[in-house]
């Protein structure tokens, strides 16, 4: 699960628990400028149900289909960050001027986040 806050210029997001140790990450900080868009992640995200060999591949981080899906992964859209344990949870911030193009992360209230990232992004 993932936290994420803002402090005004940066949307800082809080790796938490043992998902620290499966993305091997505990923190991005990413300037809220550089956001596109946060959204519901899709209900069929590439890699999460199925191996990723198709769609990409697991640079550093855990991956086991339909159950945990945390670190950075290359897919055919760049880099990407994933912390997804429950896809009910999860949100997708599309990124620009960044090393990620997108992060997928598990979030405690998904509405609340989109809205928070959506509003202060500039």
């Amino acid at each position: 699960m993932v936290t994420v806050t803002t402090d005004g210029t940066n949307a800082v997001f809080e790796i938490k628990g043992a998902d620290k140790l499966w993305s091997l990450t505990s923190r991005l900080e990413i300037p809220l400028a550089h956001i596109k868009e946060a959204r519901r992640a899709p209900d069929h995200m590439p890699g999460w149900t199925g191996w990723l060999t198709l769609d990409g591949a697991k640079i550093a981080g855990a991956h086991i289909p339909g159950v945990i899906a945390a670190g950075t992964f290359y897919h055919k859209d760049g880099w990407v960050f994933w912390d997804v344990h429950h896809t009910a949870q999860a949100i997708e911030v599309v990124l620009h001027d960044e090393t990620f193009s997108r992060l997928v992360v598990e979030v405690e209230d998904p509405d609340r986040t989109i809205a928070l990232l959506n509003a202060t992004k500039r």
